[in-house]
């Protein structure tokens, strides 16, 4: 709830927003409020985390995945991820998240997003995501990719990502 007004905006938004590819890149704006910020007045680490969905959100409206998946009972959620910091991001800074698909497994997807100011990255994070069923049970990413209309096969993944992610399976 506490990113309830950027979430608003977004999912208002985004679909005016210029469409991107469902593997990305896709760019979102935001800036650190007041509310964003931890006691050394820079944005709390687990604030990063929640805009990070709000990236993914953003990608998701913005290449028509969630209205593609209206209706099949599908619903994305993330299995795992870390990151990595190296700047503050500051009182009313504004910064941009990148997020993109790098690849994909037979049971998730394998995200990248990135915090940038102007062209400097701040932080960078990897997801692993998953679609899972209402009814029950998980949807593999072929499903989801056959549903887009992206019949590619996983780009290879960096050896480092390589390695984190099997350690997530």
């Amino acid at each position: 709830m506490n990113l309830i007004f950027r979430l608003i905006w977004i999912s208002l938004f985004a679909r005016f927003g210029p469409k991107v590819s469902a593997l990305g890149p896709c760019r979102t704006t935001f800036s650190c409020w007041p509310t964003d910020l931890d006691i050394l007045r820079h944005m709390n680490n687990g604030k990063y985390f929640s805009l990070m969905d709000l990236g993914r959100v953003d990608l998701m409206t913005r290449s028509k995945i969630l209205s593609k998946i209206s209706g099949t009972g599908w619903y994305p959620v993330v299995a795992a991820e870390t990151m990595i910091f190296k700047q503050s991001i500051k009182l009313f800074d504004r910064f941009d998240i990148e997020s993109s698909v790098i690849g994909w497994d037979q049971k998730a997807f394998i995200m990248r997003q990135r915090f940038l100011k102007k062209t400097t990255v701040v932080a960078e994070a990897i997801v692993r995501a998953r679609f899972l069923k209402k009814s029950g049970g998980s949807v593999r990413p072929e499903e989801i990719l056959k549903l887009l209309g992206i019949s590619d096969t996983s780009p290879e993944l960096e050896h480092g990502i390589h390695v984190w992610n099997q350690n997530q399976i």
